[in-house]
């Protein structure tokens, strides 16, 4: 093994980690929600408001992010982006008024959005340096780490208070990030293109990348729907009491987070295109089965399998996003990352307004032809084979 695939290979655990810290932040941001009433006496109609504005900081900042990345490169703006961001959830929980509370809030949505850009550019850089496909595993570690922060962090707020638990988490991801960043893979340098050759732009042009920014749209939604809605549906449709009910998501992000870390080992056997269609059609079929589903067991395992299916949708379409002929990685992921969560900010509002007029049966049902779109285009995700020839096995 040479020593440059050996420098890959650790730039592929380096990035691994990141996903891990900024997972980690945002699952140790969740059980700080709540605490939010009554520190600063507001409704949970404001407390709305402001998450809204963490999310619209996060798309708004993506919308930027690319051209940095195309810049100076995703290893230097991850780096940049990590460090800005690992500080927002200690701001938060300090900030001491509603006013300053908002600025930070935005803030943690926008710095914690950019450093998922740029974590997927460089995925995609180790990808193309290590010759296979390592997206769907960098995305199980985000969900690892959402699982240890929102885990750990209910535990140590209701010990320690939730300052010291937010100056804990903070000290706990930097030393990961510090401990990550030398290993980062770069980019190989590119001479300037000669005269009259046509630089790829920072900012993608042309409709391709923004069919595959629905694609991840349509990947999102859906997540969304059982995030948000499958614990309700559970509660009225069947009766479940909240113990039941709670596990309709939890079921759904454990097979996403198991799968994420066999989906690169099934891609780099069947392809992309494939892996993508067989998953959406299996994610589907898991919808369809939730909102048939005549009991609230088969509902729960229905939700499961779709989220089986989900799991590697989304790191299939932004290793085909970041390998787009004519951008650079980091502009077309932001592009993609920006369309798919802008569905985000709009699905809990829209799928509510929807289940409130059509049920959630048929709710969910629309859902899954989302998802069968998807496995439709999935086509168009062909160039996130387009990493280069296989080396031998680390």
């Amino acid at each position: 093994m040479t020593s440059d695939h050996q420098a890959a290979v650790r730039g592929r655990w380096a990035v691994g980690a990141m996903f891990l810290a900024n997972g980690f932040l945002f699952g140790s941001w969740a059980p700080q929600i709540p605490l939010l009433l009554p520190r600063h006496d507001i409704t949970e109609v404001t407390l709305g408001l402001l998450i809204f504005g963490l999310g619209v900081g996060a798309v708004v900042a993506m919308s930027f992010s690319g051209a940095v990345i195309a810049r100076i490169g995703s290893r230097r703006a991850l780096g940049l982006f990590a460090l800005l961001a690992v500080g927002t959830l200690l701001l938060v929980v300090l900030s001491p008024n509603l006013g300053l509370l908002a600025l930070a809030m935005a803030a943690m949505g926008a710095f914690l959005g950019c450093m998922d850009v740029a974590m997927n550019a460089n995925a995609v850089e180790a990808e193309k340096q290590i010759g296979r496909a390592i997206m769907s595993s960098s995305h199980g570690f985000w969900s690892l780490g959402g699982f240890i922060g929102g885990g750990l962090g209910g535990i140590a707020i209701a010990r320690l208070g939730a300052e010291t638990h937010a100056l804990l988490a903070t000290l706990a991801a930097l030393a990961v990030m510090l401990a990550a960043m030398p290993f980062l893979v770069s980019e190989p340098h590119r001479p300037a293109p000669a005269k009259g050759e046509r630089r790829a732009s920072p900012w993608p042009r042309g409709w391709p990348i923004y069919i595959l920014g629905m694609m991840a749209l349509f990947c999102m939604v859906p997540e969304g729907g059982v995030l948000d809605w499958a614990a309700l549906y559970l509660t009225r449709e069947f009766g479940a009491n909240l113990q039941t009910a709670s596990l309709a998501f939890s079921v759904f992000a454990g097979t996403m987070a198991v799968i994420r870390f066999l989906g690169d080992a099934v891609r780099n056997r069947f392809g992309a295109v494939t892996t993508l269609r067989v998953s959406a059609l299996i994610a589907a079929a898991g919808m369809v089965g939730a909102s048939l589903a005549p009991t609230p067991a088969l509902a729960i395992a229905c939700f499961g399998l779709s989220g089986l299916g989900i799991a590697n949708m989304v790191p299939i379409v932004l290793s085909a996003a970041g390998n787009h002929p004519g951008a650079s990685a980091g502009s077309g992921i932001a592009t993609v990352t920006m369309m798919g969560y802008s569905g985000i900010l709009i699905a809990p509002s829209a799928i509510g307004f929807a289940a409130e007029h059509i049920g959630y049966r048929t709710t969910y049902f629309v859902l899954a032809l989302l998802l069968l779109v998807v496995a439709a285009l999935a086509g168009r995700v062909a160039a996130a084979d387009h990493i280069g020839e296989v080396p031998a096995r680390a």
